[in-house]
Parts: structure tokens; C-alpha cells; sequence
């Protein structure tokens, strides 16, 4: 594709998605008709790059594909410069500027799935359409590691269909790949094949001790009126009588930090976001949860959709923002259905939008799709993907509180974090930190995997019964890709403990690896992972993870059962070398990552020694 204007024209139906989103152009300077105002007048167009990503949204989710002549009409109507709007429609997996059927499926090959028996599914698949390309494609982790092997098929029309198979097995795959003609015209939105009740993902489910999984499986999630009879909105009127600094001063106290990994105190983040006098303020709430076996945020927010929406509205109400963004993932068509319906609904109740219960708050939510960029997890990589650029992590310093979204104050947290500012104020900052819950990702050889809910200090071989394991547990890996493997089932399940113990516990992620895994090829998927997902702006990381994926290739083909591998192997020597030059060098958190869980493999579970 030229990276310059060449008058491609759209089709109409590429047109009429564009114009559907933003509206009819108003002049030839933006895509529309050329009258004789516009050749006697040459203004140049505001610029609204920031609908960029939504724009080739609209158009792939309606044609498949963004042609040429859509993206130059996408960039004529935002004035986007071809060549960078070309980069962005390039950067994500779930978008194609190449023609492709309007239906693929897309075959889960992550971690959970892979040792629940992806490839079988994949074979079958193949059989039928040949190798991945454009049918079907080979996925990272969709989030459904509960119930894996899991596949996504997204077709396209109006509306846009998207179907969840999980599990996907061999037997299923002719259901999973077939499809009638013409229907997409008459299907609903969000279809999901075979749907499971949301309350199957969380074993706890009617336990009175739950905190943050209270609701989930006893409450509609679509229903408002439910919500707010079991408690919501509790903890939004508790915030009005504290005011925003006795908010900020429970979270405080609570001692609450970020659940997406890095751990940072969530009220230092708000009081110093509140504390800058530059505005307007912004907050994001991170729903990319794209760590292979990770999926609580998604069950949450399919399950208890307005507790999300309220602890949104409570953190803006502390940190003075009036606007907050919600990116999702692109890849939770029914978490992505519920939060679209929760956020209308409590707009139309005057929840969200101006005078909020009559207090005098004004804020709302834009709900914002990826388009499957795992680097997108990384919260500066967020903001330039909502202002319509490739999604790169950019430099700190500026810190997002002093300069984030489009240049302004931000407070960025993920759901899980979130979601427990609501206890905090329900029950107060001293009561929830004598049982902080937290929130677990379990699967793999378990008879129950699913979201758990236990309090910090529990130790690891507490939850692994309650999941219930099959079989002999070789090694459990904590943190998902991120993360690292442990062999220790006695490991307190804290920030501290997991630490201490050579781990992390990142995302909550509890992958639990059996006899029956094959590790060697495990650790090459996480290497796959880890070079695919890449941005490529930081050479230790592009290059890191390339030679990382190649020296385990050459391990692999050389491993010999009956023959100890040497201490001083070139490769293994290769492997550590480049592994500590992205932990130290690499500009974010997944080159400095990359090399942790094959690092601990080896170390802790002697692959390819």
C-alpha cells in the first residue's frame, strides 16, 4: 500500500461505516463533496485523530477488511497523515489490511490452552483450511482459560457477530467453523455459542464470605435495579459525604496497591493525580487484560458490570476527572456488549453525565476497543492508542499524573483495583485491610479452574484445594508469561511472599502443570509470545526476544534425555545473557519480563539441562 494519498475511493459500504460513526463530512476537506465554499475557502480540518482506531474499528467489524480506499478515507475525514494511520491499522492482530473472508476464527494456542490440548484443535483445523492465514489464525490468550481450549470467530456485517467456543475441542470444530450464509445480517451483536453462565467461572459463587465476587452469579448483571438492591452505589454515596480527600485518605490508609502487577499504592496514584493544577484530569481504566492465563477482569465485568462503573465514578470523583475512558479488550465481545449496556443504563438514571445523584459531579465513560496489542496493557502504550497512534510505551518521566492522555493529568488503574475501592468505603479503610481479598486466576491440571477469592497470606497450596488438582503437580507457574514457575505449594500468596520466593504474583495468574505438559514446548510458546508481541520500539526487547525464541529452538532440537546438559552450553550461555540485557535495558515491562519465566524453568525445573 503507498503511504501517500492516491484518491482510492471506499466503497460505499466502507463509506457508510465511517459516516456512521462520525457523522456525515461537512466538507470536501473532510472526505465529503466538493462545492465551490470549499475551493474558495481552504481550511484545514480539526483534527480528531483520537477516533482513529474506532474508525478502522467500524470498518473492519463491517467488511472484514480496511482497504485502501477505506483507510484513505478514514484519514481524509480525521486528518491523519496515510502513512501513520497505515501504522496504526498494522499494529493490531484483530484488524487486516489485506482482503480476508468476513469470517475467521481465531484458535487459541496460549498457555492454558496449549496444556489443555489446543494443538488437536488446531490440527483439525488445518485439515479443513490448510495452514493459518487468513480463515483462521493461530491466537494468543482470549481470556477464557477456564475454559480452555478456547476460539473466537468474528464475523463480519451489520451488526458485527463475534462467537465464543469454549471449550473448542476436535469434535466441535465442524460447529466452530461453519456457518450460514447471509446470517450476519439478522444476528444479534454479540452471539455466544454454547453461552455458560457467567457464575461457572467463579466456584465460590454464593459464598457469603465473598467480597469483590459477591454479586457475580447471584445478581443479573444487566439489571440495574438488582445492582443497587444488593448494595451498589453504596460506596458512591459514602465518597459524597467524605468529600475527595476523605476518599483519597481511605484508599490511603486501606493500603490498597495496583492489581495489574506493578504493585503501586493506588492512593498515592490518585492524590497526586488530584494535586495538579493543569486540567482537564483523565481516567483509564486498563480492561486490556491480555497476560495469557489471565481472566478475572473479564469475569467481573460480564458478571458485576456496574460495580466497575461505579468505582470508575468514584476514583473521578476523588481525582477530579470529568471524562474516563474504559479500554477493553477486543477480544471480550460479551464482557464488551454488558459494560456498553451498564454504561447506557446508568446514563439514562442519571448516574453518569452531568449532576450526578444531584451532587454536582459531571463525568462519563467512553468505552474504547483494542484491536489485540498485548503491549497495550502498559499504561502509557494505552494512551497513544486511544489518541489513534500505535500503541508504544512512551518514556518516564513525565509520569502519566503529570502528563498522560492527550498531555494531561491521568490516573490510570485496572479492574481489579478499581473494584476494591468499593469495600474500602463500604466497610472502611481498617476493616478491609485486616482481610484484603484478592483475586486468582486458576487453571490447567485443576478439577475447578475458575476466579478465586481469597484474603493475602493464604497460602498457595490453600487455593490449589479449593480448584482441586488431577494428577501430579510438577510446577505451578505464577504471573502468567511474566511471571515464573514455583515448585513450592507452601508459598505465601502476597506481594512480599511471592517475592521473596523468586515469583511474582502479577496478575493473579495460578497455571498449574502436570506430568502430562510438555514444558520444553511451553517455554517455546512463551518465547513466541513474548517476540510477537513486541512493539519493536526499544532494540534490547525487539532484538532480545528474537534471539531468546531462537536459542530455545536450537535446545530444543538438541535436547538428548540421557545426556546432562553443561552448565556452559553456548546456548544456555546466549539465553542469560540476552534475558539480563532486556531485564535491564528494555524501555517497559515486557522486555523486562521476557526472559523470567524461561529463567526460572530452567533454574528451578531443569528443562534443557
Amino acid at each position: 500500500m503507498d503511504l501517500r494519498f492516491r484518491d482510492a475511493k471506499p466503497t460505499d459500504e466502507e463509506r457508510a461505516a465511517v459516516d456512521d460513526l462520525l457523522g456525515p463530512p461537512a466538507s470536501a476537506w473532510t472526505g465529503g463533496s466538493r462545492t465551490d465554499a470549499d475551493l474558495r475557502m481552504a481550511v484545514r480540518a480539526e483534527e480528531a485523530r483520537d477516533q482513529l482506531l474506532p474508525a478502522l474499528h467500524a470498518v473492519n467489524d463491517r467488511v472484514g477488511w480496511i482497504s485502501e480506499g477505506a483507510l484513505d478515507y478514514i484519514c481524509r475525514r480525521l486528518n491523519v497523515p496515510p502513512s501513520e494511520a497505515y501504522g496504526v491499522a498494522t499494529f493490531y492482530s484483530l484488524l487486516s489490511v489485506e482482503e480476508r473472508p468476513k469470517r475467521v476464527l481465531h484458535v487459541c494456542t496460549d498457555l492454558a490452552c496449549q496444556a489443555k490440548g489446543s494443538k488437536a484443535v488446531c490440527d483439525r483445523v488445518r485439515e479443513r483450511f490448510g495452514p493459518p492465514g487468513k480463515d483462521w489464525q493461530e491466537s494468543p490468550c482470549l481470556g477464557l482459560c477456564e475454559r480452555a481450549p478456547a476460539a473466537l470467530a468474528l464475523e463480519a456485517g451489520v451488526p458485527h457477530r463475534a462467537e465464543v467456543y469454549a471449550p473448542a475441542t476436535p469434535d466441535t470444530i465442524t460447529t466452530i467453523t461453519g456457518t450460514a450464509p447471509g446470517t450476519n445480517g439478522h444476528a444479534p451483536a454479540v452471539h455466544v455459542a454454547g453461552e455458560t453462565p457467567v457464575k461457572e467461572a467463579v466456584p465460590q459463587s454464593g459464598d457469603p464470605g465473598l467480597v469483590l465476587l459477591r454479586r457475580i452469579g447471584q445478581v443479573d448483571p444487566a439489571s440495574l435495579d438488582d445492582y443497587r438492591a444488593a448494595g451498589g452505589y453504596t460506596a458512591l454515596r459514602r465518597a459524597f459525604e467524605l468529600g475527595p480527600t476523605g476518599v483519597i485518605r481511605e484508599v490511603l490508609e486501606s493500603g490498597l496497591v495496583g492489581r495489574g502487577g506493578a504493585a503501586f499504592p493506588t492512593g498515592r496514584k490518585w492524590e497526586a493525580t488530584a494535586r495538579q493544577p493543569d486540567h482537564p484530569h483523565y481516567l483509564v481504566c486498563n480492561a486490556d487484560e491480555s497476560e495469557p492465563g489471565t481472566f478475572k477482569d473479564r469475569v467481573v465485568m460480564e458478571g458485576d458490570p456496574y460495580a466497575l462503573i461505579e468505582a470508575m465514578t468514584v476514583a473521578a470523583y476523588a481525582t477530579g476527572c470529568t471524562k474516563g475512558y474504559l479500554y477493553i479488550r477486543g477480544e471480550y465481545p460479551r464482557a464488551t456488549a454488558r459494560l456498553q449496556h451498564a454504561i447506557a443504563t446508568a446514563r439514562s438514571r442519571g448516574l453518569l453525565g452531568d449532576d450526578i445523584l444531584g451532587k454536582g459531579l459531571s463525568f462519563d465513560i467512553e468505552l474504547r476497543r483494542g484491536a489485540g496489542a498485548y503491549i497495550c496493557g502498559e499504561e502509557t502504550a494505552i494512551f497513544n492508542s486511544i489518541e489513534g497512534r500505535r500503541g508504544e510505551p512512551r518514556s518516564k518521566p513525565p509520569f502519566p499524573v503529570e502528563k498522560g492522555l492527550f498531555g494531561k493529568p491521568t490516573v490510570v488503574n485496572n479492574v481489579e483495583t478499581l473494584v476494591n475501592v468499593l469495600p474500602i468505603l463500604e466497610r472502611g479503610a481498617p476493616a478491609y485491610a485486616a482481610a484484603e481479598p484478592k483475586l486468582f486466576c486458576v487453571s490447567g491440571a485443576v478439577e475447578r479452574p475458575g476466579v478465586y477469592e481469597l484474603t493475602f497470606g493464604a497460602t498457595l497450596r490453600e487455593l490449589l484445594d479449593l480448584a482441586g488438582t488431577t494428577g501430579t503437580t510438577r510446577a505451578v507457574l505464577l504471573g502468567g508469561a511474566a511471571g515464573a514457575f514455583v515448585t513450592d505449594l507452601d508459598i505465601p500468596l502476597t506481594f512480599e511472599g511471592t517475592r521473596n520466593a523468586g515469583a511474582t504474583l502479577g496478575s493473579g495468574v495460578v497455571l498449574v502443570i502436570d506430568d502430562s505438559v510438555d514444558l520444553a514446548a511451553l517455554l517455546l510458546r512463551i518465547a513466541q509470545f513474548f517476540r510477537d508481541e513486541s512493539c519493536g520500539q526499544c532494540v534490547p526487547c525487539r532484538v532480545g526476544t528474537v534471539r531468546q525464541e531462537e536459542a530455545l529452538h536450537r535446545l530444543a532440537r538438541r535436547v538428548d534425555p540421557n545426556e546432562p546438559r553443561r552448565a556452559d552450553d553456548p546456548d544456555l550461555v546466549l539465553l542469560r545473557e540476552v534475558g539480563q540485557t532486556m531485564r535491564d535495558a528494555s524501555i517497559c515491562g515486557l522486555g523486562q519480563t521476557a526472559w523470567n519465566a524461561v529463567e526460572s524453568a530452567i533454574d528451578r525445573l531443569g528443562v534443557f539441562k
